[in-house]
């Protein structure tokens, strides 16, 4: 007989942490293209902490900057970008790129 599977291996393996590809069109009609594991609670707490305030955007902001990354693995932004993030780009495609980093949703192709 089989030993059962303990709770938590289960829950592990459901939870499929790879980076997946997503994609945002940008108000210029380009397509920015970034790859984003799912959230977990570790890089929710850590994202609350980085904002150092409860305010929602602050926290969708840093969510983004620990979340976003290249096809490598390197993050596409660190925090001394923020005020250029806030200043020097459209609110309409910063807020695409915070919700696309949000979402569960997949692309067909899986980083590897």
């Amino acid at each position: 007989m089989a030993s059962p599977i303990r709770a938590l291996d289960r829950l592990k393996k459901a939870a499929n942490l790879v980076p997946v590809k997503k994609s945002v069109e940008l108000t210029d009609g380009t397509t920015f293209e970034f790859y984003c594991a799912p959230l977990t609670m570790a890089d929710r707490e850590k994202a609350r902490t980085n904002a150092g305030t409860d305010e929602a955007m602050a926290f969708a902001m840093q969510v983004m900057l620990l979340k976003a990354q290249d096809e490598n693995g390197q993050r596409l932004f660190q925090s001394g970008e923020i005020a250029e993030l806030k200043n020097e780009v459209r609110d309409e495609d910063v807020q695409k790129l915070i919700l696309a980093v949000l979402t569960n949703e997949e692309e067909a192709d899986p980083k590897n």
